[in-house]
């Protein structure tokens, strides 16, 4: 599972590019889709990010490995959108509780496909954007302090062990015939069981673990003291074509 999360061979074309000018170009068509409320221009999006899965080198497989929960989150927001919208034109599908015309179907399509054009931009961003080239962009091309820049480092960093963690526990309580099986309402006991362990696991760690990242913070910053950073003080030098 952790390598799912990572880069490891990952070498298509938009890993080589800036990280700060892939968050523009999210950013941009995000508030353009925010604003939008026709399905129209949301499938369009939709289809010219589907068509960049090759460039970030991922394929439907990977997708819905890292984005199923922004995946299921838009078709939710989706159906409840289409039963729970006022009726107009013709009525589809009566339950007497909720009904499905014409008019709410079309806007529960057009949230649910605005939801997958606005969620999938960030899951090709996290996907093609190695962590080390984002800190050096938001050092030297967003001009952040140092500080913000080792934290945002260490976070995502920390995101891969993370996965491996909850990977971990889960093997070891089905080993222990604990494991996620059953009825949904058993699945969802040992999924929150599961986040408990996962919690008193950060919890317990050793005051020393946390070393090798203070070791990298010390390393990044200057002899001559914090707040006094350059460019040439980072480790690899970063411009708006790539890191």
């Amino acid at each position: 599972m952790r390598q799912e999360l990572t880069l490891r061979g990952n070498n298509a074309v938009l890993t080589r590019a800036n990280p700060l000018a892939k968050f523009a170009a999210v950013m941009l068509i995000t508030m353009v889709l925010a604003l939008s409320i026709d399905w129209v221009s949301a499938s369009v999006a939709l289809a010219f990010e589907l068509a960049l899965l090759p460039l970030a080198g991922l394929n439907v497989g990977l997708l819905w490995q890292r984005g199923w929960p922004l995946i299921l989150a838009a078709a939710l927001g989706g159906w409840s959108t289409t039963i729970l919208a006022p009726d107009s034109g013709a009525i589809l599908f009566d339950a007497r509780i909720w009904s499905i015309s014409e008019g709410s179907l079309e806007l529960g399509l057009g949230f649910m496909l605005r939801g997958l054009a606005i969620a999938l931009p960030a899951v090709l961003l996290m996907s093609c954007t190695d962590p080390t080239d984002l800190a050096d962009a938001l050092a030297q091309k967003a001009k952040l302090p140092h500080r913000f820049v080792l934290g945002t480092l260490a976070a995502m960093r920390l995101v891969g062990l993370m996965a491996e963690e909850w990977q971990t526990i889960g093997m070891a309580r089905r080993a222990r015939g604990v494991g996620s099986h059953g009825n949904p309402l058993q699945r969802m006991r040992a999924t929150l069981g599961q986040s408990f362990g996962l919690l008193v696991q950060a919890v317990r760690r050793p005051p020393g673990w946390q070393s090798p990242w203070k070791r990298a913070a010390s390393a990044e910053v200057p002899a001559r003291g914090p707040g006094s950073r350059s460019s040439a003080d980072w480790t690899c030098g970063c411009s708006w074509a790539g890191c």
